[in-house]
């Protein structure tokens, strides 16, 4: 299931721009420039972890929106097909109904 929520993520979710990846990648290269060969190193990680944890997130965000939609999807077909006009006819019924029994309670 990872696999097939991994290739739905890939499809829906626009990735960054081809501009946006560069102007990140000019930037990192300005600070690696700043800094010794240990340090650079560091960066590289810390920029790698930063990368799998973004990438993480939004696939489990993912997830759980698609599990949302599929168990809305589920309620929805157990109870039928939702329609919106018949939801209002069933709350002014109820709400007239109410008022009936008011009159005469």
């Amino acid at each position: 299931m990872y696999d097939y929520m991994r290739a739905l993520e890939d499809r829906f979710n626009s990735k960054q721009s081809y501009e946006q990846r560069q102007e990140l990648e000019i930037k990192r290269q300005e600070v690696a420039a700043l800094l010794d060969k240990q340090g650079r190193k560091k960066l590289l990680r810390l920029v790698d972890a930063h990368s799998m944890a973004q990438e993480e997130m939004a696939l489990a965000s993912f997830i759980a929106g698609f599990r949302l939609a599929w168990g809305i999807a589920m309620e929805l077909r157990a109870d039928g097909s939702y329609s919106y006009e018949q939801e209002q006819e069933e709350v002014n019924r109820r709400k007239n109904c109410g008022e009936e029994a008011d009159k005469y309670g």
